[in-house]
This record gives C-alpha cells, sequence and structure tokens, in this order.
C-alpha cells in the first residue's frame, strides 16, 4: 500500500487493533468493510468539509456588521485550514504541490467565469483579485486534496489505464472549452464521449479493509462529480457565490451543472495521475474481481 502520513499511520494500527480480530466472512464483516469505506471517505474529505463547515457558518453565524468582510474571513480561514493540514501532518509537503496547481487552475478559470457573468460573488473585502475572492481556489483546492488523498488511502490501482499523453490532451481540450465554449461552439458533448471512449475499459481497484473491489472508472467520475453537485447546492445557498438563475432567490443548481463537473473531475485525476503514475493491480485482482486480503500486515 502507497504510505500512510505519519498521523495515518498511528490511527491505522490503533483501528488494526480494533479490527484485526473482526469476522472475515458474514454479515459483521461487509457492515465492517461499509464502515470502514465511510471513514475513509470522510478523512480523504476533510479539507472540503472543513471549507463547506466554514462556508457554512459564514451564511448563519458571521455578523453583516464585522469590520472583516466575510470574503476576507472565508479566505484568512481556507488558510488556516491549509496550514493546519500540513503542520499536523495530514497533507505531504509533495500533496501540497498538487493542491497549490488545482488552486493556480481553478482561479484563472474563476477570473474568465466571473468576468464573463457566469457566476459572481459578493463584492466586498480587499483579499481578492477583481471580483474573484481568493478563498475561490481553495474550493478547488478541495476537490485537488480530495483526489490525492483517496488516491493512497484507498491503495487505487488501474486496470487498462489510457496512455497518459492521451488523457492530458482531453484534459487540455476539456480545460480549453471552459474558456471556449462563449465565443465559439460548446463541444463538451463532444469532450463527454472522448471520455467515455478513452476511459471506458479502465476499471479502478480499491481497498477498503481486508477486501479489494473493482469499479468501472467512468462511473468513480460520476459519484465523484455528484458529491461536488451537492456541495456546490450547500455552498451557494450560503452565498458563497451565485448562479445568474439565483440572484433573485436561491435554488438547486441544476442538474446540467453534473456535467461541467464531470468534466472538471477528469482533469482532476489527470493532474493527479502525473504526480502518481497509476498502477496496474495485482494479476490475482484483475482475474477474480473482489479478492480477500490474505494477510492484513502485508497490505500496511
Amino acid at each position: 500500500m502507497r504510505s500512510f502520513t505519519s498521523v495515518e499511520h498511528r490511527i491505522d494500527e490503533r483501528a488494526h487493533r480494533y479490527l484485526d480480530d473482526a469476522p472475515a466472512s458474514g454479515i459483521r464483516s461487509r457492515l465492517i468493510e461499509f464502515a470502514v469505506f465511510g471513514l475513509k471517505q470522510a478523512w480523504a474529505c476533510i479539507f472540503g468539509a472543513a471549507l463547506l463547515a466554514v462556508i457554512l457558518a459564514g451564511r448563519l453565524w458571521y455578523p453583516d456588521e464585522a469590520a472583516l468582510a466575510r470574503n476576507d474571513f472565508l479566505t484568512l480561514a481556507a488558510v488556516v485550514i491549509q496550514i493546519l493540514m500540513v503542520v499536523t501532518r495530514l497533507e505531504t509537503v509533495r500533496e501540497l504541490r498538487v493542491i497549490v496547481l488545482f488552486h493556480l487552475v481553478g482561479t484563472v478559470m474563476e477570473l474568465f467565469k466571473t468576468d464573463v457573468g457566469s457566476w459572481t460573488y459578493e463584492a466586498e473585502g480587499f483579499l481578492r483579485i477583481g471580483a474573484v475572492p481568493l478563498f475561490s481556489g481553495f474550493m478547488y483546492a478541495a476537490v485537488g486534496s480530495y483526489m490525492v488523498r483517496v488516491y493512497r488511502l484507498f491503495d487505487l490501482r488501474f486496470a487498462r489505464y489510457p496512455r497518459r499523453w492521451v488523457t492530458a490532451i482531453v484534459a487540455a481540450a476539456i480545460y480549453l472549452n471552459f474558456f471556449t465554449h462563449h465565443y465559439i461552439f460548446d463541444v463538451r458533448w463532444v469532450l463527454l464521449a472522448a471520455v467515455v471512449v478513452i476511459f471506458g475499459r479502465c476499471v479502478m481497484h480499491f481497498r477498503v479493509f481486508r477486501r479489494k473491489f473493482r469499479m468501472p472508472l467512468v462511473a468513480a467520475f460520476l459519484l465523484v462529480a455528484l458529491f461536488i453537485w451537492i456541495a456546490e447546492n450547500i455552498a451557494t445557498w450560503s452565498g458563497a457565490w451565485l448562479y445568474p438563475s439565483q440572484l433573485n432567490g436561491w435554488h438547486m443548481v441544476s442538474l446540467d451543472k453534473l456535467g461541467a463537473w464531470f468534466l472538471l473531475v477528469i482533469i482532476s485525476v489527470v493532474l493527479v495521475a502525473w504526480v502518481y503514475k497509476p498502477e496496474p493491480p495485482e494479476q490475482s485482482e484483475e482475474d477474480t474481481g473482489t479478492a480477500a486480503v490474505p494477510a492484513v500486515t502485508a497490505e500496511r
């Protein structure tokens, strides 16, 4: 398994003290696998969950008359969260480099999208570039944080992962289309079809506790996009940003946005794959699909 951070290693050791004697089969075993899966997912989302909690708290409790604008408060809180993630060794320096890249890629997109009116932020605070408060980049960084953390927490392996140079071309085309579709024909449906063709044969293998499972990679993309869409609804309700149709009253974000988030997930995966080269599963996993790990210590 890919190495944990020092904090995660201690958590892993303590968890195994309680779980090593658990039954290896039956309903209780399945319930344990499900619980561990949920806990690992929650741990992978810790950066995004903390940022979303701050955004929600800002909506519910931050005073309107405060000397520090709410957007500036959110930016400073995001910086503190990121520092704590590194100082407490919840993220490695190597992962931080990937997250900073997500931050930069997202901020560039934010500057353009707000300029063309795709969405808007409250015009307040000093910690912003143009109409974009600096905390917005941390929302993309949260996606990057989840991607790099889930990669090692679940020891992800990929059968028939496409060539990385091909995925890089697709990701670049997706990113470019986020800008160019305002001026020329929107090719997102062509890009979605290309993603299905290129990644359609790829199967993701992941370890939860004792067992390893597999899932079509495209299905994993869609699930991540769905959870981002849910978080987006919470963030827009909190007033972090608003789409034009929400300016006269909040309503749920259109399901059409799922396609945009799906494509953004592709960019995220490709960026992470250039730092953590996708590795194939062991031959036994490829043959059986789901395999019990004979010895937990051998996988740790």
